[in-house]
């Protein structure tokens, strides 16, 4: 908006906005200056992004049928190597830029042979950014092509070629090795965990069928470690790895891969029913996976709910006219992995979170119902039980429905009453507002004096919730906390699910520092995973992080989240009362219990530090919670999100699900890696 001002023979203002104002950032100058626009996050997130981002390059050489091998070495000082067997990126002068094209792609934003011309058929490299981006976010980056039998060498330096590309010797065969060390400057961390990657390439093997997968760690000298990862069965076998431990209702695991000559589409899809209430579909095209779904996965919700109708009717499992089996019937219990191949993958976004192909929906739904008929008519022992587990959930989900109608006939649904345990907020925006699920009534008490009126809501629950891992959506809403919690947060559930309707945008979950409290937190995540999954992918669940310890020496006192943090606050307030010794030189003289509470006092050279440890959050005074963690300004919270779907369904079905063997292994597994048990 122009502003009109008076003439004046002062000099310009240095704010003022003028085409001198204006930057263009040339080369990878974007990427230094916006990482996040391209790898979503500086964190440990977005510094395995680079590696992906590179694989990228070596998968789409292998999905067009050159080399078997991708190798991924883990260097000392973290540097990582990946290494393939492609064709080799050209090093020939491109035509048009006059320079090598092996640093034109590595130089150069959208740079690549991903954008038609024939270099692939398909890739998940859309965008054409991802061995440059990793290239400007690296302190340092070799690439090595071997290449019509010579190997060919160029360095970098955040970006920037430290000298022209040159052989540097003879090569036999053919690939791409790119060997990098991320800028410390811009992430957060530069260590590399080896969980996420192996869990990565275990789900990259499976969905590329016949590639080898090998890992290296060679950080440590003394024991490096090999792992590799070959598979035959595609996502067949991935459904069997998702369903271990779970019971299955039908042994063989439905599969088909086929291009669909029609649109040129190339779809792999696998199946198999087990006995959970919910499902597991996980969604991929080119490799990349797309936890939001998109057109792939309608086109397969679409047949797999037809077919199953179709089938169920034909055989008499069905019999009244108007009875149909819902896509909500359909998708209990079902684990299915759907895959995709195509040409010009147009994906939501750089992090590709959601297909939107419409020919991927036309192929899915084609070549997988074709072959889902086919299999039902073959195998009808596996399509009785399949059919048997739907028409189950259709029974549970008529009297799901009439108990939420029981539980929403008068609640905010209808525009009636709120929960009566509710403190609503004064606020009728939803972006303005936040519901804090405390623990208890005496929490509850606190936090409905020290809150926000204007923004903050508080729902106390009384006691632990159900376990909705094994419960269908009918018995759920026979609990009276979870009642409320549906009622207050004004979306549904179920079917009747609606994000728009949702009352507040912040969820909050705030519970004790002990173990009772990490139960009631888990129980509610469950909750939130299973029934509520979009207000997790939408960014809307948080945890609270309430404090440990308050920490006194004479009237100065501080907060600490963690004794990590209690040691050096102690130190700091020692410092700051003119007394420097070091907390592990200090001996604990005296130690007093207050109810529920315990408090530490210290001596140290004449100076008393009393601690106190908070177990419960209704220890504290209103004006304590408010400052220590429902104030905005100064609170520390803890964002709920969801990287791997497939690992945090594992993790909920073993430490939630009926199964006891799992979580006993799993207890015994990390016993010894628990800090701060509280028995």
């Amino acid at each position: 908006m122009a502003q009109t001002t008076k003439k004046t023979t002062s000099k310009k203002p240095s704010s003022e906005y003028g085409a001198g104002q204006i930057q263009v950032l040339e080369g990878l100058d974007p990427v230094r200056k916006r990482p996040g626009m391209y790898i979503g996050t500086t964190g440990p997130q977005g510094l395995h992004h680079l590696i992906w981002e590179v694989m990228d390059n070596s998968f789409d050489e292998a999905m067009a049928g050159h080399g078997k091998q991708i190798t991924l070495r883990l260097l000392p000082d973290d540097m990582v190597s990946i290494e393939d067997e492609g064709r080799g990126i050209p090093v020939d002068p491109h035509p048009q830029f006059k320079v090598s094209a092996l640093e034109l792609v590595l130089t150069k934003l959208h740079a690549g042979g991903k954008f038609g011309g024939g270099g692939y058929k398909v890739s998940g490299g859309l965008h054409g950014v991802g061995v440059s981006v990793v290239n400007a976010l690296s302190t340092y980056l070799k690439a090595e092509v071997k290449r019509d039998g010579k190997l060919w060498v160029q360095e970098y330096e955040r970006g920037i070629p430290k000298a022209k590309v040159k052989s540097v010797g003879t090569a036999k065969g053919t690939g791409t090795t790119i060997t990098f060390r991320p800028d410390e400057s811009i992430f957060e961390t530069t260590h590399f965990d080896f969980k996420t990657i192996i869990d990565h390439l275990r789900q990259q093997a499976y969905l590329t069928k016949g590639i080898k997968l090998v890992l290296i760690d060679e950080r440590d000298a003394a024991a490096s470690s090999v792992y590799a990862f070959y598979f035959e069965g595609g996502v067949a076998s991935y459904v069997r790895h998702i369903n271990h431990g779970k019971e299955a209702k039908h042994k063989n695991v439905f599969y088909v891969h086929k291009l669909d000559e029609a649109t040129d589409v190339e779809v792999e899809v696998a199946l198999q029913y087990t006995g959970e209430y919910y499902e597991s579909v996980h969604c991929f095209a080119n490799n990349i996976t797309n936890p939001e779904g998109g057109s792939h996965l309608s086109g397969f919700r679409a047949a797999v709910t037809r077919e199953l109708n179709n089938h169920a009717r034909t055989k008499g499992f069905i019999k009244e006219k108007d009875q149909n089996l819902t896509g909500d019937d359909v998708r209990e219990g079902l684990t299915a992995v759907i895959s995709v191949k195509i040409k010009e993958p147009q994906f939501e976004g750089q992090t590709k979170a959601k297909l939107g192909n419409p020919e991927a929906r036309t192929a899915v739904e084609t070549v997988f119902g074709e072959a889902f008929k086919i299999y039902l008519e073959e195998h009808p022992a596996d399509a009785e039980a399949i059919i048997g587990k739907c028409l189950l959930a259709a029974q549970a989900r008529s009297a799901a429905r009439a108990a939420r109608e029981t539980v929403l006939r008068k609640g905010a649904m209808e525009g009636l009453t709120l929960p009566g345990k509710l403190s609503d907020c004064s606020s009728k925006d939803p972006m303005d507002s936040e519901l804090f699920i405390v623990e208890g009534d005496s929490a509850g008490g606190s936090a409905k004096q020290g809150r926000n009126r204007e923004h903050q809501a508080i729902l106390p629950l009384k006691g632990k919730i159900l376990n909705v891992e094994r419960a269908r959506l009918d018995k759920m809403l026979g609990n009276n906390e979870i009642k409320s919690l549906v009622i207050a947060l004004g979306t549904n559930i179920g079917e009747g699910f609606d994000i728009t309707s949702l009352r507040y945008d912040k969820i909050i979950i705030m519970t004790d520092a002990d173990v009772d409290g990490a139960h009631i937190r888990t129980l509610l995540l469950t909750l939130f995973y299973r029934y509520f999954p979009e207000l997790i992918h939408k960014g809307h669940i948080y945890i609270a992080q309430s404090p440990l310890y308050r920490v006194n020496i004479g009237k100065n006192f501080r907060w600490a989240y963690s004794d990590e943090e209690k040691l050096k606050v102690i130190e700091e307030l020692l410092k700051d009362s003119g007394k420097g010794k070091k907390v592990d030189e200090v001996d604990k003289v005296e130690e007093v219990a207050e109810g529920e509470s315990e408090t530490e006092q210290m001596d140290v050279s004449g100076v008393k530090v009393n601690i106190q440890r908070y177990k419960g959050l209704g220890e504290m005074n209103p004006d304590q919670l408010w400052t220590t963690t429902m104030d905005p300004s100064t609170r520390v919270m803890k964002q709920v999100t969801v990287e791997d779907a497939e690992r945090a369904d594992e993790v909920f079905d073993i430490l939630m699900g009926a199964d006891v063997a799992p979580r006993k292994r799993f207890i015994q597994t990390h016993a010894k890696t628990v800090k701060n048990l509280d028995v």
